[in-house]
């Protein structure tokens, strides 16, 4: 039982995209669409290689945003601003894992590599709104993406929670590296497990995981 493992936390870490959300909810496949748009007449390619670098520059920086500001010079908030424009009319309100989240006890703070105000727009959807002390966007952590440790020590260093009392809840097993250096419980949220030293728990239910804890 994953309970005792979990009994010191008092501050509960979410990421957002398809974690606090179910990846058939396809919301990355209208943002990934509307970045391959973005760079195409960014950068005057066409759409073959603007999806190529799309890609290249999610697997070696982190986020395609990341690669686009660091090798681009790419202003970020004209890009977050257009990739986030996505419909979420399809997103539905989950009242047990509302509750679940709800009764957990102590701090919980979302944590993403979008926007805070596109994660407010995602919580509100989900019928989450309000259950969270903090919501952290790319734009708190300085345009630093998860997995850079400089994102996780200016967030979690705003937060200023006790990170050897802290548990983290991600889909991506890259982003769960870090926080396990610094202590915290870390949880694997997708429908397949990663076997990684860095993975101390994996769930395909997020809310059910939660419901374990309580």
């Amino acid at each position: 039982m994953p309970k005792p493992h979990f009994d010191h936390v008092t501050t509960w870490v979410f990421d957002l995209d398809n974690t606090l959300y179910p990846p058939e909810a396809r919301l990355f496949d209208q943002i990934e669409v509307r970045m391959t748009n973005w760079v195409m007449e960014a950068l005057g390619v066409d759409r073959a290689e603007a999806d190529r670098l799309r890609a290249l520059y999610w697997r070696e920086h982190g986020t395609t945003l990341a690669g686009l500001m660091r090798l681009h010079d790419v202003d970020p908030g004209p890009y977050l601003s257009h990739v986030h424009e996505i419909n979420m009319d399809h997103l539905e309100h989950d009242p047990e894992l509302a509750a679940h989240i709800r009764a957990l006890p102590g701090r919980k703070i979302v944590f993403t590599n979008g926007t805070a105000p596109y994660a407010e727009r995602v919580l509100a959807a989900r019928g989450l709104s309000g259950l969270f002390d903090a919501v952290y966007g790319v734009e708190h952590a300085g345009f630093h993406p998860k997995p850079d440790r400089a994102a996780f020590d200016t967030v979690f260093g705003t937060d200023g929670f006790d990170q050897t009392r802290g548990a983290m809840f991600e889909d991506d097993p890259r982003n769960l590296a870090v926080p396990h250096a610094m202590g915290l419980r870390c949880v694997h949220v997708a429908p397949e497990a990663h076997e990684a030293e860095h993975v101390h728990f994996h769930t395909d239910n997020l809310g059910g995981f939660l419901k374990s804890l309580l």
